[in-house]
């Protein structure tokens, strides 16, 4: 590409323009990988990978990542046109959540000079595949409350402890990890943040088989762990503030492309309506009304940060419903093996992931709207 960084209209025109073409010939080739959302299907593990580096090879790797880590150098404004026509075409942006937008986000703003230039090009390439160790089974929306331990032993931390629905955690090179490095501080200020290597003896990783018969999601164990001192992103005991701008990253990154994402499904659901009867319209209109209105929100507002709970939680709650009502419409034919049915069995799960709507309720009424804190038990 031949663009700068600036992001005029004009530039973003034709770098649209460019994406379009590049998008379509990959496609057409079958070199493109198809569109899996936040987490990497274990069947199309090797093709993303693929994608990642043949992305990279021409120049559409970390568009808005410096130069000198191997970006384009470019601004956040392309790389919003890229998840934008992505979307259109139904291909993966990049390998995975995970890496490019938690981990490299993460170590883009907080790493050290030589965190920087070990990982960020090797996130680009698909070398170095990324997994979130964030909940617990005794801590999954309240992170605060988490007690995998990292104890500083010289200059090493030995680490002990269990994660949970750690995506693709079974493929990953590197985890980023939340541990308690402080136990005597406040809830909140003994946790710090580390880049993990997962091929550190005493790790142990079981996938997790779901309901799909998929086994995206794994529980990791950590039994003595010896992590070299620089595997801490930050400083030691402010993993907080680190992980919580993470998961901003991963509440709002969808951008644009989440709301090209639903009007798609907004889409079907019309379509959908010439088949149903009075009660499954009326049930697919309070749909299209509701998802319509998160359109327009996201649309108006979606760059405002207070926004990532609001779309988090209703995006969940409608999509439940969605493929529910979807279901009831099909009547026996839901009980049948295929992609709709498999929709069905995995949608209760995005009512948790990324923050269950419990939390992001909580959220919304304490951050957005200044709602008194809900008591402590």
């Amino acid at each position: 590409m031949t663009l700068t960084a600036s992001g005029t209209d004009t530039e973003l025109d034709a770098f649209r323009a460019e994406a379009v073409q590049f998008l379509g010939e990959a496609v057409d080739s079958g070199v493109a990988c198809p569109a899996y959302g936040a987490i990497l299907v274990p069947a199309l593990h090797d093709q993303a990978r693929r994608w990642q580096r043949y992305c990279y090879d021409h120049g559409w790797a970390g568009l808005h990542w410096p130069t000198s880590f191997g970006g384009q150098g470019l601004s956040r404004a392309h790389t919003g046109v890229w998840m934008e026509e992505c979307e259109r075409a139904g291909v993966a942006p990049y390998l995975n959540l995970q890496g490019i937008v938690l981990a490299g986000e993460a170590i883009l703003r907080t790493g050290t000079q030589r965190q920087r230039e070990q990982f960020l090009r090797p996130i680009l390439t698909g070398e170095m595949l990324w997994c979130q160790l964030f909940s617990e089974p005794g801590a999954g929306s309240d992170l605060g409350g988490l007690g995998t331990a990292a104890v500083a032993d010289g200059s090493r931390f030995v680490l002990n402890g269990q994660k949970v629905w750690s995506s693709n955690a079974q493929f990953a090179e590197y985890g980023i990890l939340m541990a308690r490095t402080e136990p005597d501080a406040p809830k909140h200020r003994g946790i710090s943040f580390f880049l993990l290597d997962m091929t550190l003896p005493g790790i142990e990783v079981r996938p997790i088989t779901q309901m799909t018969g998929d086994r995206e999601f794994c529980e990791v164990f950590f039994e003595d762990v010896s992590m070299p001192a620089d595997a801490l992103l930050g400083e030691r005991g402010g993993g907080w503030g680190v992980a919580m701008a993470v998961l901003e990253d991963e509440r709002g990154g969808a951008g644009a492309s989440g709301v090209i994402s639903l009007r798609k499904r907004l889409t079907k659901m019309i379509d959908a309506a010439g088949d149903a009867g009075p009660l499954g319209r009326q049930s697919l209109a309070d749909l299209l009304a509701r998802g319509s209105a998160l359109a327009a929100l996201m649309e108006l507002h979606g760059a405002d940060p207070r926004m990532a709970p609001v779309s988090k939680l209703a995006n969940s709650e409608l999509g439940y419903d969605e493929v529910a009502i979807g279901a009831s419409l099909r009547g026996a034919e839901a009980m049948l093996a295929g992609t709709e049915t498999e929709a069905f069995l995995y949608a209760p799960g995005m009512r948790i992931a990324g923050g269950t709507s419990e939390i992001q309720r909580n959220i919304i009424g304490e951050r957005v709207l200044g709602l008194p804190r809900e008591p402590s038990v």
